[in-house]
């Protein structure tokens, strides 16, 4: 009995290590898909590195995707327009653009998408 118990919890632990790990690839883009430019800075991924009028095509590129694409170009251009940044990707890797990541709804939940 001790045995099979053993082996459920290993297996169980296996499984929501796969999960976790699945999870966690899906939403990072490699690094080798960034946009380095030449002084260091990704242009367009990090804070202030775009231009107001480079918003749309990026926000065009996030929201592509999306079944919900009117309310996603709206709050990305919303967002883009205050952080001048679009994080890479379709979804996820938030983490390159603070300012987009940590603007919250009142309920609490992501602003921008």
């Amino acid at each position: 009995m001790a045995k099979k118990l053993t082996f459920l919890f290993c297996l169980i632990f296996f499984m929501v290590a796969i999960l976790a790990h699945n999870q966690a690839s899906s939403t990072l883009l490699p690094a080798s898909q960034l946009e380095p430019q030449g002084n260091g800075q990704m242009h367009g991924t990090t804070q202030g590195s775009l231009q107001p009028q480079e918003c749309a095509p990026r926000c065009t590129g996030r929201c592509s995707k999306t079944s919900f694409k009117k309310p996603c170009m709206f709050f990305c251009q919303k967002c883009c327009a205050k952080c001048l940044c679009v994080p890479p990707g379709t979804y996820g890797n938030k983490q390159v653009c603070p300012c987009y990541n940590n603007w919250k709804t009142k309920s609490g939940g992501p602003k921008c998408p």
